[in-house]
């Protein structure tokens, strides 16, 4: 941290220097355009009004739905979209900078009846319940989230990440193995980098790391529900990230570069054919950490490293439909080399070499069609695959030799298909059925205390249909049906899914929805090995059955004026099949009575499990969220909840992401200094409610070697509460043709420790108590043109 600290000291100097007063300026202008759409069939509208909300400027859309606003002074804007017999749509916080134009493709709703006021909202969203839209500028603009969506998510009600070290999401209750990565309609592997960062065992997870690869750079939104998923979502229990790519630029090229104590990054955008209007979008990022590495110094001790490239390609075509060709790979690697020399050994792990090592790649292609005017046919084909590999050296105290005590190794790959057809039926009701068919494959390796290994491959099935529309001009239904199987066990789920939305008045909204969910087991799970004679009982999990949820969400929702709004939310959730420990386990370290796979984020069992468990979530959820508008801006979420489960002995327990209530306050205020300059402030505080622990018995561990708890008092320790304010000054001058940004994140800026876990030293022969990050500068430049 030394190092951060000087370096973001020498950065700070500059900041401070740059922000000096300089000479004025004149205004400088941008263009904003883009494609306004029937939502249901994609087609074109003509004649729809496009206005600058507050302001006299505005224009119609031509015949192919195109539009276009030129002369622009730069500055943030709300813009209004309005069509007869189409829903209203205001798009707030459009950003608009010297450096790139501004392209919007806009989605309206048909309606039978002419509604009088306007809808807030950047985009229609899939879901009626627990739905929060995520675009590149809050991931620009909030405080400490480092342009990554999930690290953003934590300022939403009941979402809590599992350490400051990674963006692993605990939602509703909910461990992070429940939450799923979507990239353009298709679910995707493990999509972050350094996936074993902040795990209680250093052992990667499957749905979390240290940073997202995806840069934030190619990202249009991220759609990210917690509960009651609509029909075309399964294999899923606690939360979605459903990630859409943005085009390029099709008529100029652009250029985005950035360095940091994140990274440096690249992004180039353009057209590849104007006159058929294709485009690329490719971005490359490399790790800041690593390039400290190449110069020989570590982080923390610890050799970081990570480097990822995306792109995005579109080409429209006039009867074939739209192509797109997508992608994205990162590598990297995180080693800890123990000190030759015992008098620096403080810790149990200074006595260990780690070498952990990261591959994710994905690849894919998108095709969509009109098939005639009111039915539009989309399909995806992507390949994914993550590798993740996990070596343990303890060293010899005399001679200092390397022996080989752990190994984690997992392979999964994903060949997916997802098509649907969309059709509407009328201007009230939509139809849509699909298909999502997934060839994984699975291998697993881990020798420590116990071993889960082998290989396991099989087809995922999900064909759905949902049919969304108008029982009454104020009443809006949506129904639909799930099917989820798994053909390596032979196991299957019908799901009912159902929402209802009425519009009590033209501001103010009911909505209720309901859903059966499912999700297959981590593969250290299916394939854990049992220590037996018997030859049947060596992977005695394969069969396991899914786990399942009931889920109940009623919401209420106002809009209020100067587009503010307030929503509350609340939730049940019933969750049963869960695999539990079976009959009489062996008791240890790994398996106990009280066992649940509820708990688990890394971990692994070597005991006979059966889907007999039990668990449940529940809450209430509220939001205050105000757009930017008289550049300030204000998003207030809180919620209360309880997460319980009962394993193999029927004693309902808190599960270990109990922590009872969540809090978060963003805000942010803008000062335009001169016509071309903009200096901004961004606060965030995260007041949450401590996770569980278990009590360590220590007599037991110094017999053992190891941390051993007491079987009986699981997770009864409920941590203190945890407390994070997160600031972010940006510095941000226009120049014609560029826009430079200055920032300043500090994440922890009262450096308050927040505990993480404890666990047995066997160096110190005590119980030590493990903390969260404290105070992180980073200091970030970026140039846009």
């Amino acid at each position: 941290m030394n190092h951060t600290l000087r370096l973001s000291l020498a950065f700070f100097i500059a900041f401070i220097g740059y922000c000096a007063p300089g000479v004025s300026q004149n205004t400088i202008t941008q263009t904003i355009r883009g494609v306004v759409s029937d939502g249901d069939n994609n087609q074109r509208l003509a004649g729809a009004s496009v206005k600058l909300v507050g302001t006299e400027t505005g224009t119609i859309t031509d015949s192919i739905g195109n539009f276009r606003l030129i002369n622009i002074p730069i500055g943030r804007y709300s813009l209004q979209i309005s069509s007869v017999w189409y829903e209203t749509v205001t798009i707030p916080e459009v950003l608009l900078e010297a450096g790139k134009e501004k392209v919007l493709s806009v989605a309206l709703k048909e309606s039978a009846q002419q509604l009088s006021e306007t809808v807030i909202r950047s985009s229609r969203p899939p879901s009626f319940s627990s739905i929060q839209t995520i675009t590149i500028e809050q991931t620009l603009r909030f405080a400490a989230t480092f342009f990554d969506p999930a690290r953003l998510a934590t300022s939403f009600p009941g979402v809590v990440a599992a350490n400051d070290q990674a963006n692993g999401l605990v939602i509703r209750g909910n461990s992070p193995t429940g939450t799923q990565w979507r990239l353009e309609g298709v679910e995707i592997v493990n999509p972050n980098h350094l996936s074993n960062a902040g795990t209680f065992s250093d052992r990667p997870t499957q749905t979390g790391g240290g940073t997202n690869i995806l840069s934030a750079q190619l990202m249009e939104r991220a759609d990210f529900m917690t509960g009651a998923f609509p029909a075309q979502y399964g294999n899923v229990l606690g939360g979605v990230m459903d990630v859409h790519l943005r085009k390029g630029n099709d008529q100029k090229h652009e250029f985005m570069g950035q360095a940091g104590l994140i990274g440096v990054d690249f992004a180039a955008e353009g057209p590849i054919s104007r006159k058929n209007k294709s485009s690329y979008l490719i971005n490359y990022r490399y790790s800041f950490t690593g390039l400290l590495a190449l110069m020989g110094i570590k982080f923390g001790g610890e050799d970081i490293r990570f480097q990822d490239i995306s792109f995005n390609l579109s080409f429209p075509t006039r009867k074939a439909g739209h192509f797109t060709v997508f992608g994205m790979a990162g590598v990297s690697s995180n080693v800890f080399k123990a000190e030759r020399d015992t008098l620096q050994w403080k810790f149990q792990k200074d006595g260990f070499d780690i070498e952990f090592k990261n591959r994710m790649g994905a690849l894919g292609v998108t095709h969509s069609i009109n098939l005639g005017r009111n039915t539009t046919w989309k399909t995806v084909l992507a390949a994914s695959g993550l590798e993740t590999r996990r070596e343990g050296y303890v060293l010899s105290k005399t001679t200092f030799n390397r022996f080989f005590v752990q190994l984690d190794a997992f392979k999964k790959t994903r060949y997916s298909l997802a098509t649907s057809l969309s059709h509407k039926l009328s201007a009230n009701w939509q139809l849509q059925e699909g298909l999502n068919l997934t060839y994984q494959e699975d291998s697993v390796q881990i020798n420590n205390r116990g071993i889960s290994k082998g290989k396991m491959q099989g087809l995922i099935v999900q064909p759905y249909f949902l049919l969304t529309g108008k029982l009454a001009p104020r009443l809006t239904v949506q129904a639909g049906l799930h099917y989820l199987s798994y053909t390596y066990n032979k196991t299957n789920s019908l799901e009912p899914r159902a929402s209802v939305r009425y519009n009590a008045t033209d501001r103010t909204a009911l909505t209720l929805s309901y859903g059966l969910h499912s999700q297959l087991q981590l593969p250290q799970t299916y394939l854990s090995l049992k220590n037996s004679d018997t030859r049947s009982d060596i992977f005695p999990n394969v069969l396991l059955g899914f786990t399942k949820a009931q889920h109940v969400v009623l919401g209420f929702e106002k809009s209020l004026r100067k587009q503010a709004s307030l929503k509350v939310e609340a939730y049940y959730q019933s969750l049963f099949n869960v695999p539990i420990a079976k009959n009489d386990p062996i008791v240890s370290y790994r398996v106990i009575p009280a066992f649940s796979t509820l708990n688990l984020i890394e971990g692994f069992t070597d005991a006979e499990l059966a889907n007999k468990g039990t668990g449940k979530n529940y809450g209430v959820e509220v939001t205050y969220q105000q757009y930017l508008g008289k550049d300030f801006y204000a998003l207030i979420t809180g919620s209360l909840y309880n997460s319980t489960y009962k394993g193999q002995d029927g004693v309902e327990r808190s599960t270990r992401f109990n922590g009872n209530h969540t809090f978060s306050f963003a805000g942010g205020k803008e000062f335009r200094q001169r016509p071309n300059r903009t200096f901004g402030v961004n606060l965030r505080v995260l007041w949450l409610g401590g996770y569980r622990d278990s009590p360590i018995d220590l007599e037991a561990s110094r017999s053992s070697g190891q941390t051993s708890y007491k079987v009986n008092e699981l997770y009864t320790i409920k941590m203190k509460d945890y407390f994070r304010p997160d600031v972010r000054i940006f510095w941000k001058r226009h120049k014609p043709n560029y826009t430079r940004t200055w920032s300043i994140d500090i994440q922890n800026v009262s450096n308050t420790k927040n505990e993480a876990y404890s666990y047995y030293d066997i160096l110190q022969r005590q119980i030590v108590q493990q903390f969260q990050l404290g105070m992180v500068p980073v200091i970030n430049y970026r140039v846009e043109f």
